[in-house]
């Protein structure tokens, strides 16, 4: 009489091949037997049943089949003893262990990516751990990270990425590293808002944007886009002075610029606070802009263009983007960019070839 009956699974943890001879002796059949029943060598079977050849998809299947039995069911014979020995063994679940606390860790953060930009720089996992809970601001890895945003991604109720949410704790960890020294005034920022689109008509002029807006008492901040991440920019409030983050994303020189007057906008426009962080992607439309982002790209716009901008004519040819550039006192490309915004230029224009790259100064900034 068999010993070994199909499914479910018997709670047997021993070797399947100590089973499968048991299975042979009673059913009386030797191990040559068994091995012309597979058509398969005597050594085969011999090996599996001593423990020295495990059983693959292939050999359950025919031990399966010729004792009427499914695949799974000496599959998991054999799992279930490998398991259970594996549960035994200290060295092992020590290591198992240390992979759940390593899945912990990249269910926080894109671990290796900034590992590779050296904003976590642990090899040992206790000390990596504690890295990514000072990074997050956390008293356990088992909370989530107190981010509440009042943004476009978030106002289309999709909860902020692990990549967002590490851009944007790399942007408050280096706030806080060189606080403005000025109190914040939202006098000076207006007013340093409405000059910035003439100041900054080249890369190099981006130098010294976070000295001008740490006389306003805001904290400027260049964190690298994380790849995949999808944000432009970020504002919110540190320790009681107003942070703006900047990805520099795209890097074009207009595309940096209305970026960091939108999020100026958000600052003054008081949609961010020390519980609220504003986190955009300010490509994202998709028809379900909010009142807040309409209110900050007015302001935004309004600030590029103080004066208005010209009629647009029928045909756009770079003489008059010039010509325009220079009456407005902004870059060539921010003429550029408006229109394309508008749509009255198509995004693959020749008109924005050779664009100026703000990355190199960004780069550069403390």
């Amino acid at each position: 009489m068999s010993i070994v009956e199909n499914d479910p699974i018997p709670d047997f943890h021993r070797p399947a091949g100590e089973l499968l001879g048991e299975e042979l002796e009673a059913r009386e059949w030797s191990q040559a037997d068994f091995a012309a029943v597979l058509d398969r060598p005597t050594q085969f079977v011999s090996e599996i049943v001593t423990g020295k050849k495990e059983i693959t998809r292939e050999s359950a299947a025919q031990i399966g089949a010729a004792f009427e039995q499914s695949p799974e069911f000496w599959l998991n014979l054999q799992n279930q003893y490998f398991f259970s020995e594996q549960a035994k063994d200290t060295a092992t679940q020590e290591k198992l262990e240390e992979v759940r606390r390593r899945a912990v860790l990249n269910g926080k953060a894109p671990i290796q990516l900034l590992r590779k930009r050296k904003i976590l720089q642990s090899t040992n996992l206790d000390d990596l751990e504690a890295e990514v809970m000072e990074l997050f601001e956390l008293k356990s890895l088992r909370d989530e990270p107190a981010f509440a945003a009042a943004a476009r991604r978030g106002n289309n109720g999709e909860e902020m990425s692990v990549l967002q949410r590490a851009w944007i704790a790399c942007v408050r960890k280096e706030a806080r590293r060189h606080p403005p020294a000025g109190s914040y005034s939202a006098t000076r920022l207006r007013r340093l808002a409405g000059t910035l689109s003439q100041r900054l008509r080249t890369p190099e002029e981006f130098a010294g944007l976070p000295a001008l807006l740490a006389e306003a008492g805001v904290r400027l901040v260049y964190v690298e886009m994380l790849p995949g991440g999808k944000i432009d920019g970020c504002a919110m409030f540190v320790d009681g002075y107003p942070v703006i983050g900047l990805s520099g994303r795209g890097k074009r020189l207009d595309k940096v610029l209305f970026t960091l007057l939108h999020e100026i906008a958000h600052i003054l426009l008081e949609h961010a606070d020390a519980e609220h962080i504003i986190a955009e992607n300010l490509d994202d439309h998709q028809g379900r802009e909010s009142a807040q982002e309409a209110d900050a790209d007015r302001e935004a716009s309004g600030w590029v263009f103080p004066n208005g901008f010209p009629d647009v004519p029928a045909r756009i040819n770079a003489p008059w983007i010039e010509q325009t550039a220079d009456e407005l006192g902004v870059a060539r490309i921010v003429v550029v960019g408006h229109l394309q915004h508008r749509g009255v230029l198509d995004w693959r224009t020749t008109l924005a070839r050779n664009a100026p790259n703000v990355g190199d100064t960004l780069d550069a900034w403390d």
